[in-house]
């Protein structure tokens, strides 16, 4: 068995943090009895340490923050909202990615030039810059953050699936299918696109843990999630105030994050290599 299929302890253990972290943010707010978006009772609940009960003798696992909330369940729930809008916003930013890049491929002439000068041109400005721009033109929220993500996410996924399209383009079969009397568009969608979606795929996974990461920040910045709403990005800078008293309000939401982001580019890096490895397999077959 080739040794690239074999299974490597870092992409389980990443597996295992994203399913423990995908059960944990659907279950958790689900079954709590707490609401975590309700402030308790501020003066007997606040800032309890991890492992501590109230006064009404309920558990809270990771302790309160300053308005004695429950840390554990807000930071389920903001996971919750941080991985939807990571990968809602790269899914949607690499479907563009892809339909911009095959239209640009498949046309060619002035077609190409205009899409891929357009792409050039977003890809000039740093993605920070037209976050934060973007931004600051409309109110700040959860679908203006998932908006933002799609408008500056697809450029890289663009050029990727053309230069894929026009290899792809060039091989017998679509020539075959053109002059059996297939119409161009069915060509390209049914037939050629197919070919090339490797890419995408590979970006798509990389990029799931970058929206997430982009989100927080924006977040963290206040012109993400709004609160009581919580995010892992609003939630750290909540927590700042408090980093020498109760260090745990910042530091639990920082490393469900890291772990999260961490995760989803090892198994996007495990990806890149299989699917690089399987096209190198059908190459040597057809050599």
């Amino acid at each position: 068995m080739n040794t690239a299929y074999k299974r490597d302890p870092l992409v389980v253990g990443a597996l295992v943090v994203l399913a423990a972290m995908a059960a944990g943010v659907v279950i958790v707010p689900m079954i709590s009895s707490q609401n975590p978006l309700a402030i308790g009772d501020v003066l007997g609940l606040r800032y309890l340490p991890p492992g501590a009960r109230d006064s009404a003798g309920v558990f809270h696992l990771l302790g309160t923050d300053r308005f004695g909330r429950d840390l554990f369940v807000r930071m389920m729930l903001a996971g919750r909202i941080s991985m939807a809008v990571g990968i809602v916003g790269s899914v949607a930013a690499a479907a563009a990615g892809t339909a911009v890049g095959a239209v640009a491929a498949w046309s060619g002439g002035l077609a190409d030039r205009l899409l891929m000068a357009l792409t050039d041109a977003m890809l000039a400005v740093p993605r920070l810059i037209l976050l934060l721009l973007c931004v600051a033109l409309w109110q700040p929220g959860l679908t203006t953050v998932i908006v933002v993500l799609i408008a500056t996410g697809w450029m890289g996924v663009a050029r990727m699936v053309r230069a894929e399209v026009l290899g792809v383009r060039a091989q017998p079969f679509v020539d075959a299918a053109i002059s059996l009397g297939a119409r161009g568009r069915r060509v390209l969608w049914r037939h050629a696109l197919p070919n090339a979606l490797g890419p995408a795929i590979i970006a798509t996974a990389l990029g799931v843990g970058n929206a997430i990461l982009l989100e927080s920040g924006l977040s963290f910045l206040g012109l993400g999630v709004q609160p009581p709403a919580p995010s892992w990005g609003n939630m750290i800078a909540g927590g700042r105030d408090a980093i020498v008293t109760a260090p745990w309000i910042a530091l639990c939401p920082g490393l469900a994050l890291i772990a999260t982001v961490l995760a989803c580019t090892l198994l996007g890096d495990w990806l890149r290599d299989r699917l690089s490895g399987e096209a190198a397999g059908l190459l040597g077959e057809r050599a």
